[in-house]
C-alpha cells in the first residue's frame, strides 16, 4: 500500500519496519523511481524519498534525515542514475546510516567518460533530431512542458533498447514530475564533484558492500562505473545485455533486472 500522495517528500510502501530506499535521478526527476519500488513493495516494505533541495550539500542532508527518522537501521539504498551518486555521497558522508548500496545506471565517476554519453546519444539519431537535442541542452532550465517532452522523447530513442509501450508496463506507480529548476541548481555542483575527484575518493572509501547494475545499451559508459569502483572491496558489477539506461522499461530486460535486484539485496529471487 503506498502512503503519501505524490508531491510529498517522501512515499511509504507498506507499514514499517523499512530496510530499503529507492532514489530517483535527475536531479529532479521526482517519482521517477517508483515503480522499482512499486515492485520491491510485493515483498517488503520500502521507502522512496523525493528530494526537493536545491543542492547536492541539500539532498545528502534530506535523504540523511529521512533514512534517520524513517529507516529501521542502516538501509539498503538503491539509486538510480542521479541517485546512484546520492546513495554513495550519502553512504561517504554518513556511513551509519548504510547498510548496502545498489546503483542502477550510475553515471561515470571519472569527468573522462562523460563525454562518451552525448557522443553515444547523438549517434543514435537522425541530423535533424541531433540538432534539436543539443538545442535542448544548450537551452537550461527554460524549457516549458512541450519541451520537456519531446526531449524525454528523444532520450528514451538513445538511452532506451527495447521500451516498454506506454500502458504495457505492468508496473503500475505515481507520476514523475520532472523539476528543471532542481535539475539545473544541482547538476553543476554534482559535475563539479566529479571533475574535482571528490566523487569517485569519497566512492573508494566506502566500506559497505556495492552493487552496480548497468545495461549494455545505457548510453553511460558501463566502463566509467566499473573501472574507478573495481578496487572497491565488496564491489560487484552486473551487466544486463539489451538493456538502456532505465532496465525496468526495458522489454527485454526487466524480469532479469529485477530478479539482479533481488539477488543484490540479498532476498531470494522472485519471479516477477
Amino acid at each position: 500500500m503506498l502512503n503519501g500522495g505524490p508531491r510529498t517528500r517522501l512515499r511509504r510502501y507498506g507499514p514499517p519496519p523499512y530496510r530499503l530506499a529507492v532514489l530517483h535521478g535527475g536531479p529532479g526527476a521526482t517519482g521517477e523511481a517508483a515503480p522499482v519500488a512499486q515492485w520491491l513493495s510485493r515483498h517488503e516494505s520500502v521507502l522512496e524519498p523525493l528530494q526537493t533541495a536545491d543542492s547536492v550539500a541539500g539532498q545528502i542532508d534530506e535523504l540523511a534525515a529521512c533514512l534517520e527518522q524513517e529507516a529501521d537501521g542502516p538501509a539498503i539504498l538503491i539509486g538510480h542514475s542521479w541517485g546512484a551518486w546520492l546513495a554513495v555521497l550519502v553512504a561517504g558522508h554518513h556511513p551509519g546510516l548504510v547498510k548496502k548500496l545498489i546503483l542502477v545506471g550510475s553515471g561515470p565517476f571519472l569527468a573522462r567518460y562523460a563525454p562518451a554519453i552525448m557522443k553515444t546519444r547523438l549517434g543514435r539519431l537522425e541530423p535533424s533530431q541531433r540538432r534539436e537535442m543539443l538545442a535542448f541542452f544548450s537551452s537550461g532550465p527554460a524549457m516549458d512542458k512541450a519541451a520537456l517532452t519531446r526531449l524525454g522523447n528523444l532520450l528514451e530513442r538513445t538511452d532506451a533498447y527495447d521500451p516498454l509501450p506506454a500502458g504495457e508496463d505492468a508496473l503500475p506507480a505515481p507520476p514523475c514530475v520532472f523539476a528543471a529548476d532542481i535539475n539545473a541548481s544541482v547538476w553543476p555542483q554534482a559535475a563539479a564533484l566529479r571533475q574535482s575527484g571528490e566523487l569517485l575518493r569519497i566512492a573508494l572509501s566506502l566500506s559497505c558492500p556495492v552493487t552496480a547494475i548497468h545495461g549494455d545499451h545505457d548510453p553511460h559508459p558501463v566502463a566509467g562505473v566499473g573501472e574507478p569502483l573495481s578496487g572497491l572491496a565488496g564491489f560487484r558489477l552486473i551487466v544486463l545485455p539489451r538493456c538502456g539506461h532505465t532496465p525496468w522499461r526495458e522489454r527485454q530486460a526487466r524480469e532479469p533486472f529485477f530478479e539482479a535486484l533481488s539477488v543484490a539485496i540479498g532476498a531470494e529471487a522472485a519471479s516477477g
